[in-house]
């Protein structure tokens, strides 16, 4: 499906130069000279490559449906990742670093969905927030004003989190997994 260049946003899946691009960022520029036009940051979701590239109004491009489908985390093997399609039950085995940073949030048995092109895997969308257990948590420092002070803390996967000052080593927290960020105190 073609669109135009001002209709880009963040998410989009573009198939841009014989490559498939996903929409980092996007920002509508109006110079007081010349048409407006579309700041574009992108990043190949074959080869991880980044580029910026500006659209007018007037280019189209095309945009890339990929299908999406449900799999179930099973284990890590090495640098890779099992992964077990909940329909056919068939197993398939995807490199870590197609998750990036997020993969430090996997979980056994966790249900994630792959993006699919060409019956290609491409990405790997884990739930957006997961719940977390405190193994390490800094003391409290005295006098610190209780209205934005957090500290930092490690969750039992080893990702280094910033918690109110209540939270406690051993406390269970939701946590986002996207920017890494404390969400709330677990129920």
């Amino acid at each position: 499906m073609k669109i135009s260049g001002v209709d880009i946003r963040p998410g989009n899946i573009l198939e841009y130069e014989t490559g498939i691009w996903k929409v980092a960022k996007i920002q509508h520029t109006q110079p007081g000279k010349g048409g407006a036009y579309m700041q574009v940051e992108m990043k190949n979701l074959i080869d991880g490559r980044k580029t910026n590239v500006r659209f007018r109004s007037a280019d189209t491009v095309e945009k890339v449906r990929l299908d999406t489908k449900d799999f179930q985390y099973l284990y890590a093997e090495d640098d890779m990742l099992v992964f077990m399609d909940t329909d056919s039950f068939e197993q398939i085995q995807l490199p870590a670093d197609l998750l990036g940073d997020a993969a430090a949030f996997l979980q056994d048995g966790m249900q994630v969905t792959l993006e699919l092109y060409d019956e290609r895997p491409i990405s790997v969308a884990l739930p957006e927030q997961v719940e977390a257990q405190v193994v390490e948590a800094d003391a409290v420092v005295k006098g610190q004003t209780a209205s934005s002070s957090y500290k930092p803390a490690v969750l039992d996967n080893g990702v280094r989190v910033l918690v109110p000052p209540h939270i406690e080593s051993g406390t269970r927290i939701i946590v986002d997994v996207y920017d890494r960020s404390y969400v709330g105190k677990a129920g």
